[in-house]
């Protein structure tokens, strides 16, 4: 809660301004019952026309006041629980981008969507929810009870009975929709999952026609979520039924026995009136407060859902005095294991030892799942090493500044991104300060231009969300511009040639001699083409170093590079896993 809470920053203002106008608004109306009280014992009964209208007058004004403050109030919930779901989920998104992929990979990206989206909403209708009603039903309850003990004692333990019965029925009622709304957000996440896959891999999905299989997915995720809504609601629905017998059983109570005190002489008609006011607010701001702790209760869940976010500590840590400067290409594995799920044992790459020189162009070649893509992924630092190192330009890369590290270490994944908006934006991603002529020059390098000038608009031409006006292979010499863009030290092709034919994979690679030779190339493919004129070629088994040596020396000593070149020689096809 007070990791929520520090977030309200300059929304606080309004918090208390909403709890004191509140606190007048309930005065006000506190007030009205009584000032009644005196118009019917004093006004009414005694004919006294002129102490009517004076009071008259007064509950007009009271009236009057309690609606403006009334109005403050909501205006002023309203601003400080928008304000802070604004600062939540800026503090959310935040947070997100300071986290590691194995962060992400512990929430999952509907998991956080859930927490950015529903999550924050329940909060910010609870918030509103705490800083109007449950502010405004104590200070009612507790002003309410007190009037009726100032009334007549006897008569006010007609409603610590009512309440006494109230508390029980909602307390119980409560222990149970808590557990049940827990459950709720986290089935949330799996009907967000199911939306995400379906929509992101709706071509798929069509291409299949599994269309009627996705629906039924989704609706089994949906038909949970209902019956559990409906479990929980119903439950609460208990809650009206034992608020009408706690206000059945005050009025019949109240009425009896203040006759009787009516005619003994020890109560007034007027107090008798005011009585049955302040009883009946009583009850409603127990009501109220039932109401806020169903509230509550879902928004706890959510609660705890976003500290856990806010609360993660990124796995990859800045260090004190980050290195700022990267002196050189070369890369360095010094007896490296590295595991996606810490402390499982189970190690995507074990014991790899190796040394790139800076320049140099090597290819990374094996089955899937040897662990090609875990490799690249720790020079750049999006995951940490378990043990040993990786040092790049002679530091480990765990020195630098991340930032510093990443503008020199660039990276075309395998799942190429595009976003919306022109070729030259997306260009500019890899420098915002790049040139039109610089974009074109790396787009040249990357073969990109071919396809770009016979666009309608050029350079200027508007990209689709997620690239879908442009094909594979165009998107993947985009991407490959963008990464050039970079001027960096390092640049890594993660099998981001796959889409291009021969002959221009071939074109590509002649540009990257002949315009940054400077730079270490790190190439992984599946094609032996794309990687035979490397200046040594890794050879990756089951996430060892199983060799590394050049082409010549690998087709003659090593017998899954024998393979690999021996099945796409003669079955002409891209290497996949080795038999």
């Amino acid at each position: 809660m007070r990791k929520i809470l520090q977030q309200l920053k300059q929304y606080k203002r309004d918090t208390f301004l909403c709890i004191g106008m509140t606190t007048l608004e309930v005065i006000m109306e506190i007030l009205m019952p009584f000032v009644t009280a005196i118009i019917i014992d004093q006004g009414l009964q005694a004919s006294n026309l002129p102490v009517v209208y004076q009071y008259g007058i007064l509950i007009v004004v009271m009236a009057l006041l309690s609606l403006c403050f009334g109005a403050l109030a909501g205006k002023a919930s309203a601003s400080a629980a928008a304000g802070l779901s604004a600062n939540l989920r800026e503090a959310i998104y935040a947070k997100i981008q300071t986290f590691s992929f194995s962060n992400i990979d512990k929430f999952s990206v509907p998991g956080l969507v859930t927490r950015m989206t529903t999550d924050i909403t329940n909060v910010q209708n609870a918030y509103m929810m705490i800083i109007r009603v449950a502010v405004r039903a104590p200070l009612n309850l507790i002003f309410s009870f007190l009037m009726c003990l100032f009334i007549n004692v006897q008569l006010s333990l007609m409603f610590l009975m009512a309440a006494a019965f109230l508390i029980i029925v909602i307390g119980a009622i409560m222990v149970v929709t808590l557990k049940i709304f827990n459950e709720v957000f986290h089935r949330y996440d799996d009907l967000n999952a199911s939306v995400q896959e379906n929509v992101t891999a709706i071509r798929v999905v069509k291409a299949f026609v599994r269309e009627d299989y996705e629906n039924k997915k989704f609706s089994k995720a949906s038909q949970v979520l209902y019956k559990l809504f409906v479990k929980a609601e119903g439950l609460l629905a208990f809650n009206n039924p034992a608020m009408m017998v706690a206000v059945y059983f005050c009025i019949i109570s109240v009425s009896w026995f203040g006759a009787q005190f009516i005619v003994g002489g020890t109560l007034t008609t007027g107090d008798l009136t005011s009585l049955f006011s302040y009883i009946m607010a009583l009850l409603m701001s127990l009501m109220m407060l039932s109401m806020i702790v169903v509230m509550i209760s879902m928004s706890m869940a959510s609660i705890r859902r976003i500290s856990e976010v806010l609360g993660e500590i990124p796995d990859l840590k800045e260090p004190e005095h980050p290195v700022e400067q990267v002196a050189d290409g070369s890369i360095d594995f010094n007896h490296v294991n590295f595991a996606y799920n810490q402390g499982s044992g189970k190690y995507a790459l074990s014991d790899i030892d190796l040394h790139i020189n800076s320049g140099e162009t090597i290819g990374v070649i094996g089955g899937t799942g040897s662990g090609k893509s875990s490799l690249v992924n720790l020079i750049c630092r999006l995951y940490d090493v378990n043990d040993g190192s990786v040092c790049v330009g002679g530091v480990d890369v765990r020195q630098y500044d991340t930032e510093v590290l990443r503008n020199q270490v660039s990276v075309v994944l395998q799942k190429n991104t595009l976003f919306s908006g022109s070729i030259l934006d997306n260009l500019r991603w890899g420098n915002p300060d790049a040139t039109e002529e610089e974009c074109v020059e790396a787009c040249k390098a990357a073969c990109a231009d071919e396809f770009i000038d016979r666009m309608p608009k050029g350079y200027r031409t508007k990209i689709e969300r997620g690239g879908s006006n442009v094909s594979g292979g165009q998107k993947q010499r985009l991407c490959i511009a963008r990464a050039l863009l970079k001027k960096p030290k390092i640049l890594i092709l993660d099998d981001s040639t796959s889409a291009v034919d021969t002959a221009t994979d071939a074109k590509i690679r002649e540009a990257f001699a002949q315009k940054i030779p400077g730079t270490t190339k790190i190439i992984i493919a599946q094609r032996i083409s794309s990687v035979e004129n490397a200046d040594r070629i890794l050879v990756m088994d089951d996430g060892k170093v199983n060799a590394f040596d050049t082409h010549e020396n690998l087709l003659k000593t090593n017998p899954i590079y024998q393979e690999i070149y021996q099945a796409q020689i003669k079955g002409g096809g891209d290497f996949d896993q080795p038999a």
